[in-house]
Parts: structure tokens; C-alpha cells; sequence
């Protein structure tokens, strides 16, 4: 076999041989009706499960960490996160109307080349995520080994002071790796069950803990009832700086919601689950976080923010029988959560993303693997070595994704009024709509950098370099300044300089439909695109008929 046969065979993927098959594949194409199983229950459901990780966890308690009482960390855990869950309805709505991804998404907005950028920072995100919930992953199957086999605890650590994992925890790091790739093969819209599953998974073992730490610690009372160890304006600014990083914690979500909101069955099948569920998840998990660390800092004297950690250091105060039974028990119910929760939120969008930046040769599922090795590459483990470390993590990407939003935000609300003209998403036509300037829509460049521009100084501080105080305050609401003024950047160069597609009125329709599929099985009106004018007029009735 030569190697254009192999490689025509093997590695162009299914609709990738086409003369766009660098724009297009199956699997970023809107999502076929049989794909489409994700209803209410299953969207309040997901947040439960999507917020049910150790991940969220850390961060709730990362407050106490740093000087804020149990209640405190509480409140601006879930400020933040009702905020930032306005913004996640509205911009996965596209998501949810019309089936597509994230990166589809972003070629509206930044044309068909120019999404790559914003598909490849989103990808770059997910792949460090990733990494996180891998690391985390590896702590808990290192304390299962550590309470079966005693000598766990006994292996020379060769890793460095600045890792969160040690030589055994790195053996734990490669078993957890190897377990979640198999779960790789599972197709996504069969995944309903795990989710539900991972629920029940994580609540069980978040009591079990939860029951455990406070009878230690002597009952509620000793833990409720610390209060914060900073006064006065610190304080006040550590509260703001959590609310706000309660928000900034969720970027990530709030930038790719297309991504798992494209599984809808219809379009108000997620509004309850984000508005609703989202912060009462969170909120749920994080009550189970602050808990738990306050109850460490009882037995133990100290703040230990991180779970795993924790558990394993009840596990050397008293190597009973008892206790290895319930630490291998409550670890192995982490470990499966961190494995779903690694898929749900990072491998998806991540596989995603990879597949729309090379659709000719990748698809999502190939994305998913890409992945998952590209996450030991980047080292992760030393992302989680202290609560600093890992805040300043947490905080750090948040300028890059929120100005993507607001920009995703502004074309499909108020310059393509909820129209997508899907065909020109997938061409790379100059008749194209969304080619723009040789792919690239320079109105939303300038408005990413201009969004970014006023953070990028906090940015390099909270990456090391030293800067006044004023500046480290204002990064506090980094979020929140990239995503309206990159929003009103992005709307103010559209007014004067007008692209090929907008809208003066609401023309979203109820759903999108394949071209080639069978419209008969939903109501007829349900896929009807609302007219637009002139060309626009033809190319919409040509959609109806012509596949993507």
C-alpha cells in the first residue's frame, strides 16, 4: 500500500476528503437528530455532575486556605457562580438552537480561519484542566494503594518539593491515565447513565467523608464557628477577590457551553439546568468542601484544602483496618468522579476543539486521545503544589476566554440576531458570510486584544512579576472588564464597519435540522428559518436543501 492509499484510507477522517475537509467533518457538523437525547432532567443533572469534582472542591475551600471562616468562602463561592451562570445560558444558546460546537461557533464571530485561535486557546485550557483533574485522579488511586499496601508511604520521592505528586503518587498518576483512555471509546450521547451514576458516586463518598471528619473534629460545633484569621480591608478584598473568582473559576464553561449544550433535544432544555442547577450544584459541593477543611483544621491544626490530602492523612494518624477500608472506599468514589469529570469537561471540549483546528485528520474522538497525551506533557502536577499556586492558576487564562465570550455574545444577540447561516460555517468561499478578509474578521481581533490589553499587566503579576497593588485589585475583575469591553469593541466596529451578515430584527429559529435528514419525524415549523432579504433570502431556502 502506497502512501496515498494509506493515507486517504486511514487517516483523512469521514468527510474530511472533501475539497473544505480542512472546514469540515462529521463530527463538528450540526449534531444528526438521533444525537440529540439531552432533555432537562439530563442538563440539571449534569451540572451536578459536572460540579460534583475534586476539582470544585479545592476551590471552595481554597478560601479558608487563605484566611476567609467557613462562611465566607461559602457566600463568594456561590455569588460568583450565579453570575458567571447568566453568561453560560446565554451563550450556549447558539449551542443549543443549532447543534454546533464551540469552534463552529467562533467562526461567526472570527470568521472560518480565524476561529482557530480561539478553538486553540479553549483547547490549550482544556488539555491543562485536564491535567488538574488527571493529577487529581492519580492522589486517589495512590491513597487506594496506600491503604491496601503500607509501604506506599515508603517509596524515596524522586519528584521535587514543587510537585503535588510524589514518586507513588505518579504510579497512581499512570494507573488513573491508562483507566480513563479506556472510557475514551464510550460515544458521548450514550453517556446519560454515567452521568447520573457519577452523581450518586460523588455525594456518597463527599457524605462519608463529611461524617468522618466532623466525628473527628468533635461535631459541628468546634468547625462552624471559626472565624476568618485577616481583618479589616484585607479581608474585604479577599471577599471580593473570591466572589470574582467564583466567576473566573468557570470561564472555561462559560466560553464553550456550545459544547455540551449542542446535545439538547430542544433549546429550553438547558435554561433550568444553567440558571438553576449550576449554582445550586456548586453551592451543594462546596458546603462538603468547607466542611471537611474546617474539620481538618480541627484535627490537624492546619488548613488542608486539598481533599485527597487529607484523607490520606487520616489514613497515617490511624492505620486501622476501619480507616483503610473507609480511605480505599471514599477514594475510589473520587477517583471514578475525577475520571467522568476529566471527559465531561475537559476531553469533550478539548476533542472538540482539536478536531475543528485539523478536521481533514481529526476527529472528536481522536481529539479525546490527543488529549490525553498531550495532559502528561504538560507536567500538571505542579499546578496543584499549594493553594497559591493553584488560585493564581485558576485566575490566570480567564482574560483570553472571557473576551472570546463577549465577542461570541455580541454577533449571535445583536449582529446575526440569533440567525446562523449554517452552509457558510463550512466554506471557504469568498461568497461566504463568515469568510470575511481571507477567512479573518478583524473586527473581533482588535476587539480580543483591546480586551485584553487592560488585564495583561495583572496577568503577568499573577504570573510573578511585581506590580502596585492597585493593579493586583483590579485583576480581580479581569473577567468581567475583557468580557464588556471586548463586547463593546466588537459592537462598536461592526456599526461602523458593517460585515456581509446582519440583522436589523429576532430571526433565531426553533431548531436546525440536517439538510438530509428526514424533517418529517418533528413538527415542520420547528426547523422553518425565518426569511431574511435579498441574497441572504436564496441562501437560506439553498440551506434547506443542500447539505453542509
Amino acid at each position: 500500500m502506497g502512501f496515498k492509499e494509506f493515507h486517504d484510507k486511514y487517516l483523512v477522517v469521514e468527510g474530511g476528503e472533501s475539497e473544505d475537509g480542512f472546514l469540515v467533518n462529521d463530527d463538528i457538523r450540526p449534531l444528526a437528530l438521533k444525537d440529540r437525547k439531552w432533555n432537562s432532567l439530563t442538563y440539571f443533572t449534569f451540572w451536578f455532575s459536572a460540579t460534583a469534582t475534586v476539582s470544585n472542591w479545592y476551590s471552595a475551600s481554597t478560601g479558608q486556605a487563605l484566611g476567609l471562616s467557613m462562611w465566607e468562602s461559602l457566600a463568594c463561592s456561590f455569588g460568583g457562580q450565579c453570575l458567571i451562570a447568566i453568561i453560560i445560558t446565554l451563550n450556549g444558546r447558539a449551542g443549543a438552537t443549532y447543534h454546533i460546537g464551540f469552534p463552529v461557533l467562533c467562526r461567526t464571530a472570527f470568521g472560518v480561519y480565524g476561529a482557530w485561535w480561539p478553538a486553540f486557546n479553549r483547547a490549550v485550557m482544556a488539555i491543562v484542566w485536564n491535567g488538574v483533574n488527571s493529577v487529581q485522579g492519580g492522589q486517589c488511586i495512590y491513597v487506594m494503594l496506600h491503604a491496601i499496601f503500607p509501604g506506599m508511604a515508603r517509596i524515596k520521592n524522586t519528584m521535587g518539593s514543587g510537585s503535588a505528586l510524589t514518586t507513588g503518587g505518579m504510579i497512581g498518576f499512570v494507573i488513573f491515565w491508562v483507566v480513563m483512555c479506556f472510557f475514551l471509546v464510550v460515544p458521548v450521547p450514550k453517556m446519560r447513565g454515567l452521568i447520573y451514576a457519577k452523581v450518586i458516586v460523588f455525594f456518597v463518598c463527599a457524605i462519608a467523608m463529611l461524617a468522618w471528619t466532623v466525628t473527628k473534629a468533635g461535631g459541628l460545633g468546634p468547625v462552624v464557628h471559626q472565624g476568618s484569621t485577616v481583618h479589616g480591608s484585607e479581608r474585604s478584598w479577599l471577599i471580593f477577590r473570591f466572589i470574582m473568582l467564583g466567576a473566573a473559576n468557570c470561564a472555561t464553561f462559560a466560553s464553550n457551553a456550545a459544547d455540551f449544550q449542542r446535545y439538547a433535544t430542544k433549546n429550553t432544555d438547558v435554561i433550568l439546568g444553567n440558571l438553576a442547577g449550576f449554582p445550586i450544584a456548586n453551592f451543594i459541593v462546596a458546603i462538603f468542601g468547607n466542611l471537611v477543611c474546617a474539620s481538618g483544621q480541627v484535627i490537624f491544626g492546619k488548613v488542608v484544602w486539598n481533599p485527597i490530602t487529607l484523607l490520606d492523612d487520616l489514613l497515617v494518624m490511624d492505620y486501622t483496618s476501619k480507616t483503610r477500608a473507609g480511605a480505599f472506599f471514599i477514594a475510589l468514589c473520587f477517583a471514578y468522579s475525577c475520571i467522568f469529570s476529566a471527559i465531561f469537561e475537559n476531553s469533550l471540549p478539548a476533542g472538540n476543539d482539536i478536531a475543528a483546528l485539523f478536521p481533514k485528520y481529526v476527529t472528536v474522538r481522536r481529539g479525546f486521545f490527543i488529549c490525553a497525551v498531550l495532559t502528561v506533557a504538560i507536567n500538571p502536577w505542579y499546578l496543584l503544589g499549594s493553594a497559591v499556586i493553584f488560585v493564581r492558576f485558576l485566575s490566570s487564562y480567564q482574560i483570553f476566554l472571557s473576551t472570546i465570550a463577549g465577542i461570541l455574545l455580541v454577533q449571535y444577540y445583536l449582529i446575526s440576531r440569533g440567525y446562523i447561516i449554517i452552509p457558510d460555517c463550512y466554506t471557504s468561499s469568498k461568497s461566504g458570510v463568515y469568510y470575511y478578509w481571507h477567512g479573518f474578521n478583524l473586527r473581533a481581533f482588535a476587539a480580543y486584544f483591546i480586551g485584553i490589553a487592560p488585564n495583561f499587566y495583572g496577568f503577568l503579576n499573577n504570573m510573578g512579576v511585581k506590580a502596585p497593588i492597585g493593579l493586583t485589585r483590579f485583576y480581580y475583575v479581569a473577567y468581567w472588564v475583557g468580557l464588556f469591553l471586548s463586547a463593546f469593541v466588537f459592537w462598536g466596529s461592526c456599526k461602523i464597519w458593517p460585515p456581509a451578515h446582519v440583522e436589523t430584527t429576532w430571526k433565531e429559529p426553533r431548531d436546525y435540522v440536517r439538510p438530509e435528514e428526514d424533517i418529517s419525524a418533528i413538527e415542520a415549523s420547528s426547523v422553518e428559518v425565518m426569511p431574511g432579504s435579498g441574497d441572504l433570502e436564496k441562501r437560506i431556502v439553498t440551506s434547506k436543501t443542500e447539505s453542509v
